[in-house]
């Protein structure tokens, strides 16, 4: 298991594949240096003389809005991670002395870029996206693009071995590379014990406290969390109206609960990207209507597309308790400064992963935290199924 694993154990030099380097994309920064502190601070325990593992790289555009991709130290023979967030929209460049905000399009072009500019010296390349390019348009409906797929498939023929993902929108796009790694993590040990740490006198009990669905699409990761918790599960199912389309989707009629009571119940409600956060909010009404208690709701990419003054309405009203969603994207200064916005920290977990993969260890335990998760509730006086 993962935390019976030594630093001494990731950083033998005679254990691991090739010496190890982190190309991180600017978008990235934060995420790169925080999983860059956690690697060096391991190699100096066991006695390694390193003060970075992060490869400086930069990728300059000229004023027509080309760009290029530029490795600065020798990459030759180098077990190399490049961390990118698609998703970072502050990030910003000057075209025709226009300045514009990089879209995913930009950063993942960016990505390819700095993937050339290693000209194949590389030992092995493995990529951290957390935020899978394009993988909201997961699956086709009339004649539609599929982005997500098709880039996985040109990542691959880029010499691309494995992609590192977090809660995928659909992991069943891994299929259209079959044969690259595809690895897509959890982070339900790290939310857990965010909230132990958040919230005064958590108590995940059956008799106290729920999880819910926000939706089918949100099932399996709710039932993770209510299976390891040993309480019950409800979800809501958006019933929508297929006659007409807004802004390329059938807008969302109404949400129906499916599930027992959450009268005088805290609720947690998990899914994978909180974008306007309408579809949470509405439902975060809903139980309040029912009689639920406390209602915390996750969210792996806090990205709040619309602001959040509807949150802070929530916040203030007592619909909305808490909102938790990790580091794994750009979170604006305006999100980080609220009160009821809780951040998990999800970099020492990528190490961890960088670490196992640089030495070809199993990552399993890793990727299933089950027993971290027993262990953290019974520190906490909570017996869960376990």
């Amino acid at each position: 298991m993962i935390h019976a694993v030594s630093e001494k154990d990731f950083f033998n030099r005679e254990d691991s594949v090739a010496d190890l380097g982190l190309i991180v994309t600017p978008g990235a920064k934060e995420l790169g240096e925080k999983i860059n502190g956690h690697l060096v601070r391991w190699a100096q325990r066991v006695g390694m003389e390193k003060d970075t593992f992060i490869i400086p790289s930069e990728c300059p555009r000229f004023s027509s809005g080309d760009g290029k991709g530029v490795i600065k130290n020798t990459v030759r023979g180098d077990d190399l991670y490049f961390i990118v967030d698609v998703g970072n929209y502050s990030c910003k460049y000057r075209l025709f002395g226009t300045e514009n905000c990089m879209s995913p399009d930009d950063h993942y072009q960016d990505l390819k870029r700095l993937i050339q500019a290693a000209s194949g010296k590389a030992h092995r390349i493995t990529v951290i996206m957390p935020l899978l390019y394009g993988s909201r348009q997961h699956r086709r409906t009339y004649r539609e693009s599929l982005d997500c797929a098709y880039a996985l498939q040109e990542l691959q023929q880029m010499g691309v071995t494995n992609i590192v993902t977090f809660d995928a929108h659909d992991p069943r796009v891994q299929n259209a590379a079959p044969l690259m790694g595809f690895d897509n993590v959890m982070p339900t040990y790290q939310v857990l014990k965010s909230m132990f740490n958040c919230i005064p006198d958590f108590c995940p009990t059956r008799e106290k406290f729920m999880v819910i669905s926000p939706d089918e699409g949100a099932m399996n990761r709710n039932m993770y969390y209510a299976s390891v918790l040993g309480v019950n599960l409800g979800m809501f199912y958006k019933r929508r109206d297929y006659s007409r389309m807004v802004n390329g989707r059938n807008p969302i009629v109404a949400h129906e609960y499916l599930g027992e009571s959450v009268e005088g119940k805290d609720v947690f409600i998990a899914d994978d990207i909180i974008s306007s956060g309408e579809s949470m909010l509405d439902i975060a009404y809903e139980l309040k209507k029912r009689g639920a208690g406390h209602i915390y709701s996750y969210a792996t990419y806090p990205i709040f597309t619309g602001g959040v003054a509807e949150f802070d309405k929530a916040y203030e009203e007592g619909i909305v308790s808490g909102v938790f969603g990790t580091n794994l994207t750009y979170r604006t200064p305006e999100l980080l400064s609220r009160e009821w916005f809780h951040e998990v920290d999800v970099s020492k977990y990528i190490a961890y992963f960088v670490a196992a993969i640089n030495h070809d260890m199993s990552v399993s335990a890793i990727i299933d935290p089950h027993e971290k998760i027993s262990h953290l509730l019974e520190e906490h006086g909570i017996n869960g199924l376990g």
